[in-house]
């Protein structure tokens, strides 16, 4: 008789891309929103961990929109369109953050050269 496989397994440590991801959505408790196969996934199409962060809260907000709605019912409430708003703004922020990180290192910017135009012309003499 075969053993029915668990839960797939996740990453908590915060050293690793996976976990840094975690980190960022805060999906840091068990049971986990992601396993590690749909966060490396996430990683896998976007590149980097704050792209893929941003698409794991992208994914998340679509699913509290979808799901939780805005329900009030005796004295408890919720508001999926609201949470969900916040979630796609911070993806947007992280979003913000990578694009500057890309622009940093690649050096796009202002750099001041000394150019002297007949240099050439007084090695030649």
């Amino acid at each position: 008789m075969p053993i029915p496989a668990g839960p797939d397994p996740i990453t908590l440590n915060p050293t690793t891309t996976i976990g840094q991801v975690r980190l960022l959505i805060t999906d840091t408790t068990e049971p986990a929103l992601f396993d590690d196969n749909q966060i490396d996934a996430f990683l896998t199409m976007e590149g980097n961990v704050k792209l893929a962060a941003a698409a794991a809260l992208e994914t998340i907000a679509t699913s509290e929109a979808l799901v939780s709605k805005r329900i009030t019912t005796q004295d408890l409430s919720t508001d999926g369109p609201a949470v969900s708003k916040e979630l796609r703004a911070r993806a947007a922020a992280l979003r913000q953050q990578a694009a500057a990180e890309v622009e940093v290192a690649d050096g796009f910017g202002l750099e001041i050269v000394d150019f002297d135009p007949y240099a050439a012309y007084r090695d030649r003499l």
